[in-house]
């Protein structure tokens, strides 16, 4: 029996061998595209890692001699150059090693990537690990000596700044002294007004009891004639508010009298009024029944001359019929 070909497709024709492509050129091309665009940014970083295989010797080379150069000890360097520019140094170096790491990482991933295309993938996934961490390594010593290098400018400034502020305390001394002298001579100074003030108000004491005292008889006098003045102020008040009493009572009164004379008035329209009501009702009772003896009367006589004409048209049948039968 033959056996038909296998149509399912190599991992090497799945994940093609990429080469090293630099970490700016992954993220310009966007590596989270769909599918179909991964396919296309592959075959773009295929085309540019063969135009640019010739120089990427070169940035690696560049990019790992920049913290070697970089690593010169800043703390001799400190007191020529000024805090601003050992901090840029610092900062530069750390943006090299950050570089450093990131490179690293995506140059690892691309081994890894590459590795699923061969037979071997364990062995080069291994290797490719071992080269990640030596690189590691070494960013993680010149981190290391970075921080320390850090450590020590910062140590170094704070003794400067201890030191100047010693000085400038033995330079202030002489000052403080005298300052502290001033003091004490301006707080005796002001102890020995204090104590004469006290002696002052000693000696006024027996004129500040005396004012107290007028000022006392003054406020009783005053509220005895305030007291007074009420007395007589609620007297003309009750006064006036017996005479608005006694007004009212007499309004009253006459209001009373008015009413009792508007109610007796209207009483006897009233009474006019219910016996000029009885009188309609007479009249309009009599006015009625000759109404009803006026209608009863005339239907008597349409009744009467309802019966004369039934007897006129019997007479006048009886006539005919007599004339008929002549």
């Amino acid at each position: 029996m033959s056996r038909s070909p296998h149509k399912t497709l190599t991992i090497s024709r799945l994940f093609p061998r990429l080469p090293f492509v630099p970490f700016e050129a992954l993220v310009a091309l966007g590596a989270r595209a769909d599918a179909r665009r991964r396919t296309i940014a592959r075959r773009v970083v295929c085309a540019l890692a063969l135009c640019s295989l010739a120089g990427v010797p070169a940035m690696a080379q560049e990019s790992a001699d920049a913290p070697q150069q970089a690593s010169a000890p800043a703390v001799a360097a400190a007191p020529a150059a000024s805090a601003s520019d050992v901090q840029a140094g610092f900062d530069a170096r750390q943006k090299v090693l950050d570089r450093r790491t990131a490179e690293n990482n995506y140059r690892y991933a691309v081994a890894q990537h590459n590795c699923y295309s061969g037979f071997f993938v364990n062995h080069c996934l291994g290797r490719a690990r071992d080269q990640m961490r030596v690189v590691q390594a070494d960013i993680r010593s010149q981190q290391l000596q970075l921080d320390d290098e850090q450590r020590a400018v910062r140590a170094h400034n704070r003794d400067e700044q201890a030191a100047l502020r010693r000085a400038q305390d033995e330079a202030e001394a002489p000052q403080r002294a005298a300052q502290e002298a001033s003091s004490v001579a301006a707080y005796e100074q002001k102890q020995q007004q204090h104590a004469l003030d006290e002696q002052q108000r000693a000696a006024e004491a027996p004129q500040r009891a005396a004012n107290e005292e007028a000022y006392e008889q003054k406020q009783q006098q005053h509220a005895l004639d305030e007291a007074q003045r009420q007395g007589e102020q609620a007297q003309a008040q009750r006064s006036a508010n017996e005479a608005a009493y006694n007004q009212k009572q007499s309004d009253f009164q006459k209001k009373m009298a008015q009413a009792r004379a508007q109610g007796e008035q209207k009483a006897q329209e009233h009474a006019q009024k219910a016996e000029h009501f009885e009188q309609k009702q007479e009249d309009a009772a009599k006015h009625k029944q000759d109404v009803e003896e006026r209608q009863k009367q005339a239907a008597e006589k349409a009744q009467q001359k309802q019966q004369q004409q039934i007897q006129q048209q019997q007479q006048q049948q009886e006539q005919q019929k007599e004339q008929q039968d002549q």
